[in-house]
């Protein structure tokens, strides 16, 4: 027990507490941020990345990854907030993270491997075009003045121009405070965090969200759960491969789905909203020097000291900085290889990564954009593997006897190649079908494999087939009829 504390909380203590706060400091203009694009007060945000943090510290399957509120799932809350509420919210809040909790349970994290990296690309570009959509608003809507842009412009200024200076505090921090330190002096009249909502001014508080127990409840909450949970999951996986390559660790992917699950539901009961892990604050974090999960710990305990006591002056903090931030963001999230190597990447993968990006900024919709990308990639997938089939043939020197040879697999995609490989038409005494190179997969193969032996028999020839390996036999055995009786009248009749 001693022995895993330590390799798991105490083995990086000075770089795990640095880290920690490094991170607590980058998280608070974020937290604001995405309750602002879910369209929340700001201390929902604040409270779900203290509770999400802290809980995934000691629930989560990958020490230093850093889990809070997310750009990602915000983007999701928006309807669901602008229709139903607050309350709502916070319900669909818990049922994501019951969800999350049985993928883990089921050992859904294994899913992971049939996304292919043409759709993480395609969803982490949509997910940056999409916080940058979310901006707009403020820069070209009615609150937009050229004081506004010119606050949004000296913030990118500091956020790219001071790191080429000091990388000692983060640049999105100094963006803010100069800022913040500007509009106050000044006397600039423009938005502040604190026209947003209220901030937090006490530690959060067990809280039932007030809403029906009812099924027109769960019919509400529901399709915004189930998006939430699978989209909360993906990035969560995402992310912790990400840290795994950084460090040279493994995680484990079904606790770390239970982790995200618990937290989700503490964020719930705290007030706050769904949250997963977060691929820019991750990888500040391990930066920085965090490897264990006392900086995820320190970081969500600082994030929420720091608003509770210093709440006053979070609330003047112009919006103008925190579009600058979420700029940062996006521009950072955004896969800007990925342009550069459309025109040298196959072209199914550049398809897959296109059609997820359209999808997702279309419709808004993370999960519906995964799901369109994996189907594709499938597809594409299955089409190259269905070239792969080759039949050639040899006839005896009476002209009496053909031998085909099969290579490949023969599923739905390459069944009908499979089919026309064979010419039924020649004058044979016998046909032998080799199968030992050949893999018969669906019901679809077995299927056009009778069809062969089928019309080969109706033309008088005596078919024999060789080789079939024990799992493309069972299949075979199983759902194939040319060996049973009436089998030519069975295939007419399944047309």
């Amino acid at each position: 027990m001693l022995q895993s504390l330590r390799q798991t909380w105490f083995f990086n203590v000075r770089g795990d507490v640095l880290a920690g706060l490094v991170v607590a400091l980058a998280l608070i203009p974020e937290a604001i941020a995405f309750s602002v694009i879910a369209g929340v007060d700001p201390k929902v945000g604040l409270y779900a990345s203290f509770s999400i943090a802290v809980i995934t510290a000691f629930a989560g399957g990958r020490p230093g990854m850093i889990s809070a509120a997310t750009g990602a799932m915000a983007l999701l809350m928006v309807l669901l907030v602008r229709e139903h509420g607050l309350e709502y919210l916070l319900a669909a809040t818990l049922l994501t993270g019951v969800l999350q909790v049985l993928a883990g349970v089921f050992k859904l994290g294994v899913l992971m491997r049939f996304v292919s990296r043409s759709v993480v690309t395609g969803f982490v570009n949509a997910l940056a075009i999409l916080i940058f959509l979310a901006q707009l608003p403020e820069i070209t809507g009615e609150n937009a003045r050229v004081l506004v842009l010119a606050m949004v412009a000296v913030g990118l200024v500091i956020i790219y121009g001071l790191p080429r200076i000091t990388r000692t505090i983060p640049s999105p921090l100094v963006c803010i405070v100069v800022l913040t330190a500007a509009a106050i002096f000044l006397g600039f009249d423009m938005r502040t965090v604190g026209d947003m909502g209220e901030l937090p001014d006490s530690l959060p508080i067990f809280l039932w969200p007030d809403v029906p127990l009812n099924l027109e409840t769960l019919r509400i909450i529901f399709p915004y759960a189930v998006t939430l949970a699978v989209v909360g999951l993906l990035e969560s996986m995402m992310t912790a491969t990400i840290v795994d390559d950084l460090t040279d660790t493994t995680s484990d992917r079904n606790r770390e789905c239970v982790g995200q699950g618990v937290a989700n539901v503490g964020s719930g009961l705290l007030g706050g909203m769904a949250g997963c892990a977060m691929i820019g604050q991750s990888v500040i974090n391990v930066k920085s020097g965090g490897r264990g999960r006392l900086s995820a710990l320190v970081a969500g305990v600082v994030l929420l000291v720091m608003v509770v006591f210093l709440g006053e002056w979070v609330a003047q903090i112009p919006m103008a900085a925190l579009v600058a931030v979420m700029i940062m963001v996006s521009i950072g999230t955004f896969s800007w290889s990925s342009i550069r190597n459309l025109r040298t990447n196959p072209k199914s993968s550049s398809v897959v990564m296109a059609s997820t990006v359209a999808v997702v900024v279309a419709t808004h919709n993370l999960a519906l954009g995964v799901m369109v990308g994996v189907l594709l990639s499938a597809l594409f997938f299955a089409r190259k593997v269905g070239r792969l089939l080759t039949v050639t043939s040899t006839l005896s020197d009476d002209g009496q006897h053909r031998s085909y040879q099969v290579v490949g697999q023969v599923f739905f995609t390459s069944a009908e190649a499979f089919l026309a490989s064979f010419d039924f038409k020649e004058a044979l005494d016998r046909v032998t079908i080799d199968l030992n190179r050949a893999h018969f997969w669906d019901i679809t193969a077995v299927s056009s494999l009778d069809k062969v032996v089928i019309k080969f028999r109706r033309e008088g020839a005596r078919v024999e087939l060789l080789g079939l390996n024990e799992a493309s036999a069972t299949m075979v055995d199983r759902f194939g009829i040319h060996d049973k009786p009436d089998a030519a009248d069975a295939i007419l009749a399944a047309h």
